[in-house]
């Protein structure tokens, strides 16, 4: 696997590229994208580090593993390509946000806009093979993307965790509430939103106020 990332996160991750973990991660995921379709396309693997790098992060949202159906995923947790059709969970978190803070529901659920801003959209598997959810789960990929949560947790305060879900509430232990914004909810997929607990946390605006707090620009969501 070709690891291409962002040089202030390659610097807080170098080590993890050593074990041997990482060593079976990426010739597990070699052969899988040798031998079957898988997503992201390759390049974008890291995208969610490339675009935003580490002293820029301002907010982090962690999902699950990527979208597993063709054209959607491209390294970003909940966003898809222009021109994709919106997945539901993704429906209703611009839901949520036009009646939060009145921004209108966009065209495209590319989020790149989002992670340009300083919003970290990690999933914690970055990939998956076609048509089969959390395939890659199992890689190593968790041990990875933790690492990252840590060195943040570590290095950086004044950030907001949007924790959506059970999976993602389970990442709370590794952050400090004395020194950032923790905000959790149910997941915005339709099964969980529907029975309550995502609609009406007004975790958007909540986010841009404790932004403005402490002397940081909002996020135009």
């Amino acid at each position: 696997m070709n690891i291409k990332i962002e040089p202030s996160w390659k610097a807080r991750l170098l080590a993890e590229f050593d074990k041997p973990y990482f060593e079976m991660l990426a010739e597990s995921v070699r052969k899988e994208y040798q031998s079957a379709t898988c997503y992201p396309p390759a390049r974008l693997v890291f995208n969610a580090f490339n675009l935003c790098p580490f002293d820029q992060v301002k907010v982090v949202i962690i999902g699950q593993d990527p979208y597993h159906e063709p054209g959607q995923a491209h390294g970003l947790s909940f966003s898809v390509q222009d021109g994709v059709p919106f997945p539901p969970s993704l429906q209703n978190i611009f839901k949520e946000i036009n009646d939060d803070i009145g921004t209108p529901i966009p065209f495209s659920g590319n989020l790149t806009r989002w992670a340009e801003q300083g919003v970290l959209l990690l999933n914690a598997t970055l990939t998956v093979r076609a048509h089969q959810a959390n395939s890659h789960a199992q890689l190593g990929w968790q041990t990875f993307t933790d690492a990252a949560i840590r060195a943040l947790a570590s290095e950086r305060r004044h950030l907001v965790y949007l924790l959506w879900g059970g999976y993602a509430r389970g990442k709370a232990y590794m952050i400090d509430r004395e020194e950032n914004l923790v905000l959790e909810s149910v997941h915005p997929s339709p099964l969980s939103a529907n029975r309550g607990g995502w609609f009406g946390q007004h975790q958007f605006s909540r986010c841009n106020a404790y932004l403005i707090d402490h002397n940081q620009t909002p996020i135009q969501w």
